[in-house]
């Protein structure tokens, strides 16, 4: 178990939640998995898509050897490093001179040094993409909002640019809902802010909401910098990349907001809306950016002013650990229940009380209960939402809030499978195996692997 005593001594152990919760049957689980069709671009062609993408761009202004700015730094994208190493080439090609900046707000422990290894760990670095990499923390006030007098900044690298174009997914934020959301906008005005500007526009969004603040000081940034526009990314229900293309800065916002509702249609989802235990293995900023993605979840208790989503209703959540790439960055963790002792031995509370203070959503790094054994967090999570029959309690287990093809599902939840078209049995319910405490299957979605 984790070396750090003070930590230890924070998980409960199996012995005492079994002593509190007296006998709870635990459920079967099978293994469904949600039938998808879908179209990824072919992977020897996603470098070209992507430079064909910049290359629609409106370029004529940039002068011949001019500098670009390409704002990158958004986690969990499929085939970063290929996407931008395809948008470089392009640059070149066509006698610019592309470097890459970290647009990505505060993370890496808001440091350049840490935000530069945040890139190299994307699999974005000067071998890898073939331009510099420019990291800096330096911002430069380049106006003010009308209204409210709100300071807009940029990344002062990006700022001396000859042109400046971000690279970045759009899909569903976790916050908030609005016509834009998480992609090329946000980028702009949080990302490309570094920690001041995440700072200034989550300070502001208490009062004014980042749905209307987004698009405001994106049209500002429009005006006030040389954007020639973005690389959008669209990522279909298996992560797959789906769609790359360039948007110009006359329709910017319109079109990232068709674009947006494209992405919350192919957006991967619980196929059930009535869950009484989620399992899920990890967590993680790479996952999303609370951690677990809210609109997954069904919930977002630590937004403030944002409605939580209508659905999934679940009633509790168990998290087992974090992920390897968020370093981590525990953000998130107060949507659990419960969490795994693994879970809270790996959290790094500076970056992830960081991450907190410059979003305002310090409700949502609350440390839940921890136990030292899956078993005690699947016994406390059943245990606290009534009379539980093994035979009717839902329950799911998924790897986490993005890879929800395959899931070790309870009796109950099989059998309403097989009566759906987008669903089918995989393996049948069986008793819950564990190797001391811990599940001894592993992750739903290494099974897709183990069937070749």
């Amino acid at each position: 178990m984790d070396a750090n005593p003070s930590r230890s001594s924070l998980a409960v152990p199996e012995e005492s939640i079994r002593e509190a919760c007296g006998e709870t049957p635990l459920p079967e689980l099978g293994l469904v998995e949600q039938v998808w069709e879908t179209d990824p671009i072919p992977e020897d062609e996603i470098a070209d898509r992507a430079g064909e993408a910049f290359g629609s761009l409106p370029l004529e202004a940039v002068p011949e050897g001019g500098e670009i700015a390409l704002g990158v730094g958004s986690r969990g994208i499929a085939n970063l490093g290929t996407i931008v190493a395809g948008v470089v080439a392009e640059a070149q090609d066509r006698g610019y001179e592309p470097f890459v900046f970290p647009a990505m707000g505060s993370h890496g422990g808001a440091t350049a040094e840490g935000q530069r290894e945040m890139l190299a760990d994307l699999g974005v670095d000067e071998s890898t993409v073939g331009c510099e990499i420019r990291s800096s923390m330096d911002v430069v006030e380049v106006g003010r909002t009308d209204d409210r007098d709100v300071p807009v900044v940029a990344d002062a690298n990006a700022v001396e640019a000859d042109a400046i174009a971000p690279i970045n997914r759009i899909k569903p934020h976790t916050d908030f809902d609005g016509t834009v959301e998480s992609g090329l906008s946000k980028m702009l005005v949080i990302g490309m802010g570094k920690q001041r500007g995440a700072k200034i526009a989550h300070d502001w969004a208490v009062d004014w909401s980042l749905r209307n603040m987004i698009p405001e000081i994106t049209e500002q940034l429009l005006d006030e910098l040389p954007v020639v526009g973005g690389v959008a990314i669209l990522e279909d229900q298996r992560d797959d990349t789906a769609l790359l293309e360039g948007v110009p800065p006359e329709g910017f916002l319109d079109r990232e907001a068709e674009l947006l509702e494209r992405a919350y249609d192919i957006m991967p989802t619980l196929p059930f809306d009535d869950v009484d235990v989620l399992v899920l293995d990890q967590q993680g900023k790479d996952i999303s950016g609370q951690g677990m993605d809210t609109n997954v979840i069904g919930r977002r208790p630590f937004a403030i002013q944002e409605p939580e989503p209508e659905l999934p209703d679940i009633k509790r959540i168990y998290t087992r650990s974090l992920t390897e790439t968020t370093h981590g960055n525990a953000m998130g963790m107060g949507s659990a229940d419960f969490v795994h002792a693994d879970l809270l031995a790996e959290i790094d509370m500076p970056t992830t009380l960081i991450n907190a203070l410059t979003a305002s959503t310090t409700r949502g790094v609350r440390l839940p209960p921890a136990v030292e054994t899956d078993r005690a967090g699947l016994v406390a999570a059943l245990s606290t939402i009534g009379i539980v029959d093994p035979e009717a309690v839902r329950v799911l287990r998924a790897a986490d809030t993005m890879h929800l093809q395959r899931l070790y599902a309870s009796t109950a939840l099989v059998e309403e499978a097989r009566e759906r078209d987008d669903l089918r049995v995989v393996a049948e319910p069986s008793p819950i195996e564990f190797e001391a405490g811990d599940f001894a299957a592993p992750s739903p979605h290494a099974t897709n692997d183990a069937d070749g």
